[in-house]
């Protein structure tokens, strides 16, 4: 979520994450809903502009909370909680005129990014990620300024695609010397590759292919063929950055 009122992310206050959801009161944090990888999976995680926390007293204290984090000065202000994606139509009525960016990544490099600090099956993290993208595409008719980016276009055409991301958020595009480190999915994708060589794991493997093949596919992602990105469906696609 950004406000206009350059991008400013919260400065370093030893705060798990610099995540803007631990540093207020207002609305519970993810943690509440059994925290990352399975939030987006309780109802009440998602909050929208219906909900009775939504009152301009809360508004100000939920401003009170972040803007001493913030750098007031710059033109664009930045909250970047995972859990935003199932409250965007909350944070919306907070912040009117706030636009959202979804940043999506292969749901096969989150789930297993996901175990490394977290006891979960890799069948519970995989239908954490399509449950809560789910249940973004079902708010986003709602979302006055939304867009969508993939991790892996990013990373092919980071120029490019941060030209529009700046855009998007009405700045100027500006170049910088931006590091891109394009393996970094690579490894989650290799053992993804190394579990269909061992015939203990290559059943639960083709289960899961079963159970989310289709459910990714919306979005160009394939556990078949995981290194391949395909075009998004058209509802997606159209608000692809």
């Amino acid at each position: 979520m950004s406000t206009h009122p350059d991008i400013s992310a919260f400065h370093d206050t030893g705060v798990r994450q610099d995540e803007g959801q631990h540093l207020q009161d207002v609305y519970p944090p993810a943690r509440q809903y059994g925290g990352p990888g399975r939030f987006a999976l309780s109802p009440e995680s998602g909050l929208t502009e219906d909900s009775p926390l939504v009152s301009e007293q809360a508004r100000r204290r939920l401003w009170a909370s972040w803007s001493p984090h913030w750098d007031l000065g710059r033109s664009v202000l930045l909250e970047k909680s995972p859990p935003n994606l199932v409250r965007m139509r909350f944070l919306q009525a907070m912040f009117p005129g706030s636009s959202f960016l979804v940043v999506t990544r292969h749901p096969l490099a989150v789930a297993y990014a996901t175990k490394k600090w977290l006891r979960a099956s890799l069948h519970s993290l995989l239908r954490h990620w399509d449950v809560a993208h789910e249940r973004c595409l079902d708010d986003a008719p709602f979302v006055e300024r939304l867009a969508f980016v993939r991790y892996e276009d990013l990373i092919a055409d980071p120029h490019g695609q941060l030209e529009r991301i700046f855009r998007f958020v009405g700045l100027e595009p500006h170049d910088g010397d931006w590091e891109v480190k394009p393996s970094l999915n690579q490894a989650y994708l290799d053992r993804w590759r190394r579990g269909a060589l061992n015939p203990a794991k290559s059943l639960h493997r083709r289960r899961l292919e079963r159970d989310f093949e289709q459910r990714f596919a919306p979005w160009g992602y394939s556990l078949g063929a995981p290194e391949t990105i395909r075009p998004a469906d058209a509802p997606i696609a159209a608000r692809l950055i």
